[in-house]
């Protein structure tokens, strides 16, 4: 089974392009961010015609989630446990079907700049409530996969000028001690494992020529528990989109499991 992440950073300008990678990448289920969409707006058709079910989670010009997927999809939610009044479109969880059931969420986590302000404060309160909800899903002793664009540099070697981050809500302390302590929960790092060094990133600036100098940063990530980690057999990251037309500014990162 392949299970992709992919900021598309706007379905209606880059899904030409996602239908070509989709096509030559052949994943089994897709989970993106930034649709910038809200749910009826959304061109699931020209998905739906490839043989993936659609699920949504939009809002208007900002944020949104989906997942694409070949193998059927249950139990189906939106929206991260833990505040009623975030109207954010930031999660989307479901348990995908194979010969092994696997909960896959799907995040978009707050990128939280200004630093400080209350851009911050969110984008920490955010992680707080992650760290809740994916302690009650190691609790279910199950396979779990938690993917997305984390917005977050979680060491130097992440970033290939860590210097000029260091200030930045991507980098600050307590945005990498808030995703430590989620790994420390027990959860795997999916692309360390296998990829080490400096040099992998998924995310390159439009400005300043940062595609052509390779001034990057690793910020889309797969976190697998125990169950799900044994499944584990690749993850990679496709780089080579980001020189492409019309790109978005990630790329699409995406682990194999044996299920």
């Amino acid at each position: 089974m392949k299970i992709a992440t992919f900021n598309i950073n706007g379905i209606k300008a880059r899904a030409r392009a996602l239908l070509k990678w989709l096509e030559a990448a052949q994943p089994d289920i897709v989970l993106l961010q930034e649709i910038k969409s809200v749910d009826e707006a959304f061109p699931g058709a020209m998905f739906e015609a490839m043989g993936y079910v659609v699920e949504t989670h939009g809002q208007k010009s900002f944020n949104g989630v989906a997942i694409l997927s070949k193998l059927p999809l249950e139990e189906v939610t939106r929206g991260l446990p833990g505040d009623d009044t975030d109207d954010q479109a930031r999660w989307i969880e479901a348990t995908v079907i194979n010969k092994t059931a696997i909960r896959i969420c799907g995040l978009y986590l707050p990128n939280g700049n200004p630093v400080p302000g209350p851009k911050y404060d969110y984008k920490l309160a955010w992680m707080d409530r992650l760290q809740y909800r994916a302690r009650v899903l190691l609790a279910e002793e199950e396979p779990v996969l938690i993917a997305g664009d984390y917005n977050i540099i979680p060491q130097a070697e992440d970033a290939a000028r860590p210097d000029a981050w260091r200030e930045d809500a991507l980098f600050r302390l307590e945005s990498r001690t808030a995703f430590r302590k989620i790994l420390n929960l027990g959860f795997t790092d999916a692309f360390r494992v296998l990829n080490f060094g400096p040099g992998h990133y998924s995310f390159w600036d439009y400005q300043a020529g940062a595609w052509d100098r390779n001034d990057g940063i690793r910020i889309d990530h797969f976190l697998l528990s125990p169950q799900c980690a044994d499944l584990m057999t690749d993850c990679q990251i496709d780089a080579e989109l980001r020189g492409g037309e019309r790109p978005s500014d990630h790329v699409p990162i995406w682990v194999e499991l044996d299920a």
